[in-house]
């Protein structure tokens, strides 16, 4: 089972991207709007005893709700070779506390450790080659996106499926923030 532990994203944001999903750049891959998400941890294939240990551990984890904000576009790994077309998230403590005990937890199970530092952003697209005329125009365009704060309550552990059409998202738990017993 592929695994990875996100959060969810309200309708509302989701409209607010709407337009961008709707541009036109070559070799652009879109995310589909219904599957966004921020990935906290990464985890890959994992076997089913290691599922439910996951489970388990972060149903322990103890973080309070906390607001984001979309905040800005980019691209990774840079604006001269893009190959990721990205919404950017406005962030307190409390994200980076969250996805650090995911990372911790992760790490106790077994995982290796991440090697990238965490970035909170949604993917919006996958680039196959870098168009960057056509991406410094949407940077440009999108360079002020920003949404009113939403609060974030709870996250979630899904599997995901490749398909023909693209990674198949599947919500296998839910965990609220505000409980646990961990610290």
């Amino acid at each position: 089972m592929r695994l990875f532990v996100a959060l969810d994203f309200p309708l509302n944001l989701r409209e607010t991207l709407a337009p961008l999903f709707r541009e036109k750049i070559p070799g652009a891959k879109w995310a589909s709007p219904e599957q966004l998400h921020l990935t906290l941890r990464f985890l890959g294939d994992c076997p089913e005893e290691t599922f439910e240990a996951l489970s388990s551990g972060l149903r322990e984890i103890a973080a309070p709700p906390f607001p984001l904000a979309l905040q800005g576009v980019g691209t990774f790994p840079n604006p001269q070779r893009p190959r990721v077309l990205w919404a950017g998230l406005e962030a307190g403590p409390e994200l980076y506390a969250l996805q650090n005990q995911v990372e911790v937890l992760a790490q106790d199970l077994g995982f290796p450790p991440e090697t990238k530092a965490f970035s909170p952003h949604l993917t919006l697209a996958r680039l196959k080659f870098p168009a960057p005329a056509e991406t410094a125009r949407f940077l440009m365009k999108y360079h002020g996106l920003h949404s009113p704060p939403f609060r974030v309550e709870d996250f979630h552990l899904y599997s995901s499926r490749l398909s023909p059409k693209g990674a198949e998202h599947r919500k296998e738990a839910s965990f609220p923030l505000g409980r646990g017993s961990s610290p």
